[in-house]
């Protein structure tokens, strides 16, 4: 029989078996991440080249069995029914091969041409094991290769096995289930002769009705007709309680039981030199981490490490990368048309409002490539799968899970992180409540982007109580989330699917410098392309809404009256002056816009050789507008003329940013504000917070930017945000009451419109994007207007406020985790972990 030139192959096994390090061995470079239709579990594929042809290769989702208890178990097992790849590549941990093997026998019932890759050697070699990879292969039918993926050992034998393997054999039929053959085969005799499930094994799908799989049932419903299918599975029932009723055990523990005894069959005389009274340096290094007293303090060093590299450490890299964006900024300006005296072109406005949003999403690129290399480094370590385990305990009382960590990490758990890659990190959580109830929470994080008004709002009204109340917003976020995710398990995800929390606690090793990067750039880059088109899209609408419907014509002709009256002041001051001949009206635009341009270039250059080298650039830019924004020594005329111009300019701004702020007030944007404020009053909002708010929610950095927009004073040019906004608000009755409020509000708000996307993303619903911006509306609304309200009745004053939201949410936390605590025995990790290695 001729062999395909271009194959097909999966790659399967459990979870912490080096399966995607094999991948990237056997793939290189050529990798692709996308989604499997319908579900938001990672689907990667890539591709290779051998003699004969092209092999696609995909690298299925980790998993411990081919159940239906988690997504990942159901996506693997369907894509293997039905995509039917011609090989398998099961990859087994070297080091574990009693429970690897397990995955290995389901495997070989689905009928497919297999290859048993027997990675992490090396592991096995310093655990003193010897493992005869090619008896084990003899034994079970198929060909097997040693091989160790982080080190490339193997490579060019295991691509030989996968190409040998196209269109032979079959794995034979290599278990024997004892007492449940007679209803295996009598079911199995049923199904194979039906046409409609001929592409399915009927053995293995005999099995799975026998074991009342639900996704068995639900295959042979789709497939066959209403009656027929309830005829069959009602038959698969009655066998297997006949089976139970007779045995006193259930279908699926015998199943488990003899693949065991098959396990250890097949690695009698496999496996040697193990010594299993001496610890290994797992072991040893668990002892510590794992510690019911080490384990908490070596979490939280390991967390405060990550913020100080990536958020602290990494934020100061956006020094050196910024200016290459305001360098890029300054290209597109300089491709659009020109600025005007008090209204740009359209163009010109709409071009820079979306490179300065795009601007803000990649001044953070340093910080998220940092933060998913240290994240990818515990991963491959085997660390992380020891954080969710140690957590696990304690955030199952909340609803959510062990895995649960790694969104709440990157969310921002005590300040600098993004809710975008926190919703993105919820992939891997095999339990759908769980999951959804750490999608939902993981915007109540303190993402970087919240940080400005929290410290705007702590610099007007929490001078004097600053470092207390910072610390009361780094850590109640964490205290909702918990308390708001009890609630929605309780509630509206209460009948949501749930999943055994089952881990494998992997040997450490240490990572690969291409797999960590890879990985962090791999992550950082799906965070730039998802991100970045909705940072656009979310730009030119909030443009929009703030535009129109623009100024009436009166106000128009107003504030082109008193652009006219400082150009004729301009005229005026340079009158006789022999450099007015440069500033004519055709020239003053140019000349204005030149202005601007030299001061900006002048505040980004860093250093003298750089100021230098501006003062050169705009001399060979236009030598006659030059001596204005650079006088010669002694020419006082050019000396004159330049404060004319600087006065000029300084009008024209304050006349800009009035018409600006006129614009956003008579804005649709601004309607809404104000439309709202028979709600938000209660709260203590008035329309600005609530344009401001609104705002927010297209970019959280735009919450300050709106206010600085809003709250301006004529009269004080030089005055920061913090006094003019707290002087207005002041001035009108306002309290730190409303501070408190505020920031009650921001801290259980909706996620910004690029994670709600996210959100829509991983669940792939419409419906639980709606929910998850309305239901923090109403609860953070609720909350902020219940405190406000109380708190102005009582008389309190703010940081009394913000202390009893405080001291009452953390008590109320604690009561529900000691109540649900009682339910739970006694937990030593170290214990635990041995039990889970096994």
């Amino acid at each position: 029989m001729m062999s395909k030139a271009n194959i097909s192959v999966a790659l399967a096994g459990q979870q912490n078996a080096g399966k995607s390090t094999l991948f990237n061995m056997l793939t290189g470079a050529r990798q692709h991440v996308a989604n499997y239709p319908g579900v938001t579990v990672d689907k990667k594929y890539g591709a290779y080249r051998d003699e004969q042809g092209s092999v696609e290769t995909i690298d299925l989702p980790g998993t411990y069995s081919l159940t239906s208890f988690s997504l990942e178990e159901r996506v693997a097992r369907d894509y293997l029914l039905t995509d039917k790849p011609d090989v398998v590549v099961n990859v087994v941990d070297a080091s574990n091969l009693r429970r690897s093997l397990h995955l290995t026998l389901q495997l070989m019932e689905m009928e497919l041409p297999t290859v048993l890759a027997v990675n992490m050697m090396d592991i096995a070699r310093g655990r003193g094991l010897k493992i005869d990879v090619e008896q084990l292969g003899l034994r079970l039918g198929f060909p097997a290769v040693a091989t160790v993926g982080r080190k490339g050992e193997g490579k060019a034998e295991l691509r030989r096995a996968i190409r040998g393997s196209v269109g032979g054999k079959l794995p034979h039929r290599l278990l024997d289930y004892a007492e449940l053959e007679a209803d295996l085969d009598a079911l199995a005799s049923v199904l194979k002769p039906l046409e409609a499930l001929q592409q399915i094994p009927a053995r293995w799908l005999a099995l799975k009705l026998l074991e009342q799989d639900s996704a068995a049932e639900v295959l042979v419903q789709q497939k066959l007709g209403a009656e027929q299918a309830e005829t069959l599975i009602a038959q698969a029932r009655q066998r297997a309680q006949a089976f139970q009723s007779a045995r006193q055990l259930d279908v699926t523990d015998h199943v488990v039981a003899c693949r065991e005894r098959k396990v250890r069959s097949l690695l009698q005389g496999v496996i040697s030199g193990h010594d299993s009274e001496r610890p290994t340096l797992t072991d040893r290094i668990d002892r510590v981490v794992l510690n019911r007293w080490g384990a908490p303090l070596f979490l939280i060093a390991t967390v405060f490490l990550i913020y100080q590299i990536a958020i602290v450490w990494g934020y100061e890299l956006t020094a050196y990368t910024w200016p290459f964006l305001a360098g890029f900024r300054e290209v597109v300006a300089g491709l659009l048309p020109e600025a005007g005296f008090l209204v740009d072109p359209y163009t010109r406005s709409l071009g820079l409002w979306l490179v300065d949003s795009a601007n803000t999403l990649l001044n953070y690129v340093p910080i998220f490539i940092i933060l998913f290399a240290l994240i990818a480094i515990l991963e491959d370590s085997g660390y992380m799968a020891r954080i969710a385990f140690i957590l696990d305990k304690i955030l199952h009382r909340f609803g959510m899970h062990g895995q649960s960590t790694l969104p709440l990490i990157l969310g921002g758990v005590f300040a600098g992180g993004c809710a975008v890659p926190g919703v993105m990190a919820t992939k891997g959580i095999p339990d759908n409540r769980a999951r959804m109830a750490t999608i939902l929470t993981v915007p109540f994080m303190n993402c970087l982007a919240k940080v400005p008004l929290y410290t705007l709002l702590l610099g007007i009204f929490f001078v004097e109580h600053k470092s207390l109340v910072m610390f009361y917003i780094a850590t109640m976020t964490i205290i909702f989330a918990l308390l708001v995710s009890k609630l929605l398990t309780k509630t509206i995800l209460r009948k949501q699917e749930t999943a055994p929390f089952v881990m494998e606690l992997p040997a450490y090793h240490m990572p690969t410098v291409t797999g960590v990067a890879q990985r962090s750039f791999e992550r950082t880059w799906v965070y730039i392309k998802k991100v970045g088109s909705i940072v656009v899209a979310v730009a030119v609408v909030v443009f929009t809404l703030l535009q129109f419907p623009g100024l009436p014509d009166e106000r128009k002709a107003y504030y082109e009256a008193g652009g006219q009256a400082a150009v004729a002041a301009f005229q005026q001051d340079i009158a006789g002056n022999p450099y007015a001949s440069v500033a004519r009206s055709e020239n003053l635009v140019p000349l204005l816009n030149y202005f601007n341009d030299f001061k900006r270039a002048k505040l980004n250059a860093t250093g003298a050789e750089a100021s230098s080298a501006v003062n050169v650039d705009f001399q060979q830019r236009n030598a006659d507008f030059y001596p204005f924004v650079r006088a010669p020594k002694g020419d006082r005329d050019a000396r004159n003329a330049g404060r004319a111009l600087k006065k000029l300019a300084l009008a024209s701004k304050s006349l800009r940013r009035e018409m600006k702020e006129e614009r956003i007030t008579n804005s649709l944007l601004g309607g809404i504000g104000r439309s709202l404020e028979p709600v938000t009053q209660f709260a203590g909002f008035d329309w600005k917070i609530n344009v401001a708010l609104l705002s927010s929610f297209a970019a959280r950095e735009s919450s300050v930017a709106t206010l600085g927009v809003l709250f301006q004073q004529d009269d004080d040019q030089n005055a920061t945000l913090e006094t003019r906004m707290g002087a207005e608000t002041m001035a009108g009755g306002a309290t730190s009451l409303l501070a408190v409020s505020m920031i009650l509000f921001f801290a259980l708000y909706p996620p910004c419109l690029a994670t709600t996307v996210m959100v829509k993303v991983q669940t792939g619903s419409y419906k639980w994007m709606l929910f998850s911006i309305v239901f923090p509306t109403i609860l953070g609304l609720g909350v902020s207007s219940l405190v406000f309200s109380i708190g102005t009745a009582v008389g309190a004053t703010g940081i009394q406020a913000i202390s009893a939201v405080y001291i009452g949410a953390l008590a109320l936390l604690l009561l529900i985790g000691i109540r649900d605590g009682e339910k739970q025995a006694g937990f030593d990790p170290a214990l635990a972990a041995r039990e889970l290695k096994g």
